[in-house]
């Protein structure tokens, strides 16, 4: 897959694809602009225009991966977890598998 953002997220304690967190990703520079806003499905994946590059142009990008709505905690140790990477050649594909627990993450990009 040629350009876009993907996004990936399984809770590595539980096994399971995290359903429902919300994830946000921005451009924020040179201007900042929500390029997508939604809740990931049964299999852990964000299903949105921007993983086939809808709106995706060259420029500093911020995910945030709303964590604490997911465990339902109002003192949930993990709140919103932000991810911020640069994009230079909007024709490569950014995908972005989040890992992680109550406690901690893993973000990386992937293949």
């Amino acid at each position: 897959m040629a350009g876009g953002i993907s996004i990936h997220a399984v809770d590595v304690a539980s096994g399971r694809p995290a359903q429902g967190l919300r994830v946000e990703i921005w451009r924020i520079d040179p201007e900042q602009v929500r390029v997508a806003d939604g809740r990931l499905g049964a299999n852990g994946v964000l299903d949105h225009a921007v993983a086939q590059g809808a709106g995706v142009t060259v420029g500093e990008y911020e995910v945030l991966f709303h964590l604490g709505e997911l465990f339902g905690d109002s003192e949930s140790f993990l709140t919103v977890t932000p991810f911020r990477f640069r994009i230079k050649n909007v024709d490569e594909h950014f995908h972005l598998p989040l890992k992680f627990t109550r406690w901690g993450y893993s973000l990386f990009r992937g293949a």
